[in-house]
């Protein structure tokens, strides 16, 4: 694949126009607090406000809106760590279509619940995101349409939004900084953002535990890592041995990739929670956690993803409260 074959800015373009109507067009805060850490202005871009609570909701609704008539009369299925299901599943209810979200055992219950109770079908399978799509694949043989949570041309323009409103909400922008996993945000993001500056650094950043997208960058290929607990438990699961759009996006378009223990996405919620007044998921908090634990060194303002606030509210007390000192407990 070539870079003349990526997701570019007029596909990213067209999706805002799509989906102008279904998603928020969600706010940006200065916190003072983590400017005066960074020594540059840092801004907050609040995606766990938007509908359903992340970003996912853009990319759903994109790949929702260009179904033919025969596949929605057919249905679609996706695995999801839970965002990208509970985002298709707004998206398939209000365009009428059957929606079967497939997940595994390793997903929080609350994001179960909320997928159910936007009217999807959920099937908990094995212990991985690889034997939920199993299942996934055992559908679509049966005849309805998957759309994938990241590696979709659709999926990734519709998460291209963003970086278009980001640089526009945000005109000096420097450096962005985007949680990383299977990389449908972090390539979205990068296209829109570079077409409209190239010179804007973009920083992925993700958890320890599991990191298949930095362990595939570093093998040079796309590559299987064992899923394991983590508080950012959304950037769990693989990007695919056959990975077509986001691995090689990634590897063109991304400046940095840095790593986060536990402890410090704990640390990332509890700041977003006392200083910033948000609530917002661990994956959502990595990049409040990489500015405090001064893991880059930005040069101009930075823009923070927060991605998503779909978490489990009593971990969520726990964490913001220093009960648990054993994280990898809290999160096994």
């Amino acid at each position: 694949m070539t870079q003349s074959d990526f997701i570019g800015i007029g596909e990213i373009e067209a999706a805002r126009e799509r989906i102008a109507a279904t998603i928020r067009l969600t706010p940006v805060n200065v916190s003072d607090t983590l400017s005066a850490i960074a020594g540059v202005p840092v801004h907050l871009k609040l995606e766990h406000l938007q509908h359903t609570g992340s970003f996912k909701l853009r990319g759903a609704a994109n790949a929702v809106s260009l179904l033919s008539d025969e596949e929605r009369a057919a249905g679609v299925v996706g695995v999801s760590t839970g965002n990208h299901g509970r985002a298709l599943a707004h998206a398939a209810k209000a365009s009428g279509v059957r929606c079967v979200i497939c997940m595994s055992r390793l997903v929080p219950q609350v994001k179960v619940d909320g997928i159910r109770a936007l009217g999807a079908e959920v099937r908990i399978v094995g212990r991985s995101q690889d034997e939920a799509q199993a299942e996934v694949d055992k559908l679509v043989a049966e005849g309805m349409s998957m759309i994938p949570p990241f590696d979709h041309r659709a999926v990734i323009a519709g998460q291209g939004t963003l970086g278009l409103e980001i640089v526009e909400q945000i005109p000096d922008v420097d450096t962005v900084v985007v949680p990383l996993s299977g990389g449908g945000l972090i390539a979205g993001v990068a296209a829109a953002c570079k077409a409209r500056n190239k010179d804007i650094r973009i920083i992925g950043i993700t958890m320890e535990r599991g990191a298949a997208m930095i362990a595939s960058l570093k093998a040079g290929a796309p590559i299987e890592v064992e899923e394991q607990p983590t508080l950012a438990d959304s950037l769990g699961g693989g990007i695919g041995l056959s990975n077509r759009y986001t691995f090689p996006m990634t590897r063109a378009l991304v400046d940095e990739t840095w790593l986060l223990n536990e402890a410090q996405i704990a640390t990332g919620m509890r700041h977003a929670y006392w200083q910033e007044r948000q609530i917002v998921e661990g994956a959502g908090a990595v990049g409040i956690a990489a500015v405090i634990a001064k893991t880059f060194k930005p040069k101009g303002p930075v823009a923070l993803i927060l991605s998503g606030g779909n978490v489990d509210m009593a971990q969520h007390f726990r964490v913001i409260g220093g009960e648990d000192v054993d994280l990898m407990k809290e999160v096994a």
